[in-house]
């Protein structure tokens, strides 16, 4: 399943000498030590860092412990405080500490950081958490997104066996203490004790995309320790974990269908798409990519490591357009990357794909890519042996025109993967009707958790009402939509529900006006993260 592009990078550690800001009240035990951040500039920003301790195996304590990395932003009205507001952005894998010093403010209204504390962590395995998985590996030639991509004429089986093998040995070789043990349940488990360590009787909580996953965990293990829940852009929970294989194929196809809406946009304003020279845009789009298979672009910015030496292929226009379908607010820049290659410049789209691929200025990769796929392996009841993976490759090439690498032949890896998670917890997804109703959003052109998911989260979940924002794009609050922030806002802040059935549009037009509004700045880096 396709990761979120990683636009943003965590920000650089500092020794910096600790002050004693804040000291959360004590709850079982457990106290946070809320300090000055090791970035001083999170700091002036008005950010706060703590450490949490948690049990590497909640079954066997004396396997030893994590540390996981804390964030937090006081309420801006201590007197009117009602608490803390708890964020996973997404992943698997994606940080939460870096993401909200750099994002937090932009994402979250004025009236929910006026009232709440905006709290986020580095789940184990993640960011500056103790345990941090990193496979050290060349994600652009032997990463799980590596190109050239395999299609059914050019697969060569034991050659794509040899490169999967190779890469899950250096995964479990390079994190063996620590890939047992970061199963979202686990992490659910952690959240726990979070919500005890912050002196919180019940749990505030939004998670955006997998982060709607580990909300639905922590809902089923803890449904009275919940106070509210918004889970965006929602994952089917019970298929996430039993029918891997079927979200991919999901996930897919949604990519093909924002891709297909972004053409109908540039069909509309040919005068703004010019990369189409007024054809159809998916010829456009089909002849510029073939072509570059045969012909990579150069790539002439002299700023991108590698300069001119490194031009784009074909696949990598493909890789890079995907990430850039993750948010509507992105079309403007995917066709300034798509007019500049028509004219034989791809330096935008080698930018894009440095970022998708996490390729650091110095050549070295941003661990992303191997936190989502080794959490996934470990989550997932992915089929097992790479041979059963092959006739659905060939599957994914005649059911998908473009990106039928997210599935298929990408996934064999998956098959060779040797590491279960211990604890995990497989389900059922259910939220009492005892418990507080979990308000589930869904965005009906969503490419990455398409719509029929957060359906199908609402539906198991039970106890559970829905939001719909009709558009593009993964995720609706922050920035889509007047009505959507609207609506997440009050529940929050009340708790009071939006209406069943309640649908909102999405604001975001198509050409861009001149100058992005804050709101959707906010949006653009939360959707790079979530």
């Amino acid at each position: 399943m396709r990761p979120p592009p990683r636009r943003l990078r965590a920000l650089p550690s500092l020794a910096a000498a600790a002050t004693l800001l804040a000291l959360a009240p004590a709850a079982h035990g457990a106290r946070l030590d809320w300090r000055a951040c090791p970035d001083l500039r999170a700091t002036k920003r008005g950010f706060q860092c703590a450490t949490l301790t948690v049990p590497r195996d909640y079954g066997s304590p004396a396997r030893g412990t994590f540390k996981l990395a804390m964030t937090r932003l006081p309420a801006s009205s201590r007197r009117r405080r009602k608490g803390s507001l708890v964020v996973n952005y997404g992943g698997p894998g994606g940080d939460g500490v870096a993401t909200t010093q750099q994002a937090g403010k932009q994402i979250f209204s004025r009236a929910l950081r006026r009232r709440f504390d905006l709290v986020s962590f580095d789940p184990r395995g993640v960011g500056d958490s103790s345990g941090a998985i990193d496979c050290r590996v060349n994600q652009e030639t032997l990463g799980p997104y590596s190109t050239p991509f395999a299609t059914p004429p050019t697969l060569r089986p034991a050659r794509l066996r040899r490169k999967d093998a190779t890469y899950v040995r250096a995964c479990v070789r390079r994190n063996r203490r620590t890939l047992p043990y970061v199963s979202t349940a686990n992490v659910a488990r952690d959240m726990e004790r979070m919500r005890r360590a912050l002196g919180e009787r019940r749990l505030t909580y939004v998670g955006f995309s997998y982060g709607t996953f580990l909300g639905a965990t922590y809902l089923a293990m803890h449904p009275r320790r919940v106070r509210a829940a918004v889970l965006d852009g929602a994952l089917d929970a019970d298929a996430y974990l039993t029918r891997p294989v079927r979200i991919a194929d999901e996930q897919t196809a949604g990519f093909e269908r924002a891709l297909d809406r972004y053409f109908r946009a540039c069909a509309a304003h040919p005068r703004y798409c010019r990369w189409t020279h007024g054809g159809p845009p998916a010829v456009a789009f089909d002849g510029l990519v073939e072509a570059a298979r045969r012909r990579p672009v150069p790539a002439p910015d002299r700023k991108l490591t590698g300069g001119d030496s490194r031009r784009v292929r074909g696949d990598e226009i493909l890789s890079a357009t995907t990430s850039e379908l993750y948010a509507k607010q992105a079309w403007p820049e995917l066709t300034e990357a798509l007019n500049d290659a028509a004219k034989g410049d791809a330096s935008l789209f080698r930018a894009i794909q440095d970022a998708t691929v996490g390729r650091e200025g110095d050549g070295h990769y941003d661990p992303g890519l191997d936190r989502f796929f080794t959490i996934s392996a470990v989550d997932g009841d992915w089929p097992r042996g790479f041979d059963r993976y092959l006739p659905l490759g060939a599957a994914a090439f005649q059911a998908f025109r473009r990106f039928w690498w997210n599935t298929g032949y990408f996934n064999a890896a998956l098959g060779l993967w040797p590491v279960r998670g211990r604890d995990r917890d497989t389900g059922p997804f259910r939220n009492p009707r005892s418990a507080v109703t979990t308000l589930v959003v869904g965005t009906t052109e969503d490419p990455a958790t398409p719509y029929r998911g957060a359906q199908r989260l609402a539906g198991s979940l039970g106890n559970a009402r829905l939001l719909t924002m009709r558009g593009d794009g993964h995720t609706a609050y922050g920035g889509n939509s007047p009505c959507v922030d609207r609506a997440v806002d009050r529940y929050l802040l009340t708790r009071r529900l939006p209406r069943p059935g309640r649908v909102c549009a999405r604001d975001v037009p198509f050409p861009p006006a001149p100058q992005p509004t804050a709101a959707s700045r906010g949006l653009l880096a939360r959707a790079a993260a979530a």
